[in-house]
């Protein structure tokens, strides 16, 4: 099975990609049969940019993405969206990909389970 997250909003200020990640974590502990992608739009490509410093005790999203990549996890990144922002390739976390509305759409239609945050 391949299950597809989507995340819309900013690493910090709501929870949204907190929870998506948590959940994408959970699939992967609780599933690991299961082929799991992030794609991440809009502000949430802020997600991936690399060195995050969080406050003892908060949760940090580059960790988290990291833990997703190392148990087979795929995330791609909006390159229009990064473009927008003024974010360059190289300061997003290693192992994350550059990817387009196509290979979106793709991911879209060859995914068993889409789930949005």
């Amino acid at each position: 099975m391949k299950v597809l997250i989507i995340i819309h909003d900013a690493p910090y200020g709501n929870e949204k990609a907190y929870n998506a990640l948590r959940q994408a974590m959970m699939v992967q502990k609780e599933h690991s049969e299961i082929s799991l992608r992030i794609f991440l739009m809009a502000d949430s490509v802020t997600c991936a940019i690399k060195d995050q410093i969080t406050p003892n005790g908060y949760y940090n999203i580059e960790r988290m993405l990291k833990s997703i990549l190392c148990n087979r996890g795929e995330i791609k990144l909006c390159g229009t969206c990064l473009d927008a922002r003024g974010l360059k390739d190289t300061l997003m976390l290693e192992g994350t990909q550059r990817s387009t509305m196509s290979e979106f759409t793709n991911w879209v239609l060859d995914s068993d389970k889409v789930i949005s945050f």
